[in-house]
């Protein structure tokens, strides 16, 4: 197994080498890319020293898998060439996500899609993901006709550059390199991503958008408001979720309980409820505040979190990655 990482250097890449690091995936070589600034860097694996190429080179090497994490514009230049020399391209960024003739991949939900001659697979947003999660298994059961999402997003999911604003916040230094229009410690920006025509931002459009796809149903009603605050460890969301059926609390915790890569938090007289700090770091989707809505017919809240990086990205790539591979369809 010939594997390349793209993109090695950010945020996600990072993260990728240290999913990897756990995780005993079956590698024979490995090799690492990132944009021109990047290479000759040293990244360190499994106690062996690796240096990042180009893209262009890696190309070359003509690996099996490539786990693409260099943003949408790298993804559309290079994608379709590793796709042509036989590569199994597997996309973190928005490039490929609502392509119809590209399958779109949450592995504990519709992997089983997956064909050998699926050369580029999209890997969905990251709070695409954690929420998909929860939603598709409950709407097996009860049909879900409505969802509202309101999420609370980490300052990850923007980049290094806005873990950088932060902190620099934080210590009260003033930068010129801010990346959000407005501080963001001790704040919160209602403002995920750039502004559309239709008063959605590009972040709650890919919630809605993503999720109807992998779902399979274009007749769920879906509203969001993607926030951003001031966390490291992940996103959350609170989601209400209204079902054609009259859904049942304790039937809800006995299939979330089932689902793996799920955890269930869901105590709240002992404070027990999933939170980002301990989410940070984890690859499973915290799941709790699990409780009927009074105020509408066949309606529940739930509250999720999950890191953004880890399943939200990385380890949902490699999930893929570990699919394919078992499968042998790569």
């Amino acid at each position: 197994m010939k594997l390349g990482i793209v993109g090695v250097t950010g945020m996600v890449g990072r993260v990728m080498i240290d999913v990897l690091e756990k995780k005993n995936f079956p590698l024979k070589k490995l090799y690492l890319s990132a944009s021109e600034a990047s290479i000759g860097k040293k990244i360190f694996f499994k106690k062996k020293i690796y240096k990042v190429i180009s893209v262009h080179d890696l190309l070359l090497k003509k690996p099996d898998i490539v786990l693409f994490s260099a943003g949408s514009n790298v993804s559309k230049k290079w994608a379709t060439k590793f796709a042509e020399i036989g590569s199994t391209v597997i996309d973190n960024s928005s490039a490929w996500r609502m392509d119809p003739n590209k399958k779109l991949i949450i592995p504990e939900i519709n992997a089983s899609l997956l064909k050998k001659e699926d050369k580029i697979i999209a890997n969905p947003n990251c709070s695409t993901i954690q929420l998909v999660m929860v939603l598709f298994p409950l709407h097996v059961e009860y049909h879900i006709n409505r969802v509202i999402i309101s999420t609370y997003q980490s300052v990850t999911g923007t980049g290094k550059k806005a873990v950088d604003q932060l902190n620099q916040e934080k210590e009260k230094k003033i930068s010129d390199k801010k990346i959000y229009p407005h501080p963001i410690y001790q704040n919160v920006l209602p403002h995920c991503d750039l502004f559309m025509e239709n008063g959605y931002t590009i972040e709650e459009m890919k919630l809605i958008r993503e999720t109807k796809k992998i779902i399979n149903n274009k007749n769920i009603s879906i509203t969001a408001t993607a926030v951003r605050v001031p966390v490291i460890g992940g996103h959350s969301e609170s989601v209400n979720i209204t079902f054609k059926k009259k859904p049942n609390i304790n039937h809800i915790h006995k299939i979330l309980l089932k689902i793996k890569g799920i955890v269930i938090q869901d105590i709240p007289k002992k404070n027990i409820y999933p939170m980002p700090l301990y989410a940070h770091g984890k690859d499973e989707v915290f799941v709790g505040r699990i409780r009927k809505d009074f105020s509408f017919l066949n309606s529940i809240n739930i509250w999720i979190v999950a890191d953004n990086l880890r399943k939200g990205a990385a380890t949902n790539a490699i999930q893929i990655a570990e699919y394919l591979i078992n499968k042998k369809l790569n």
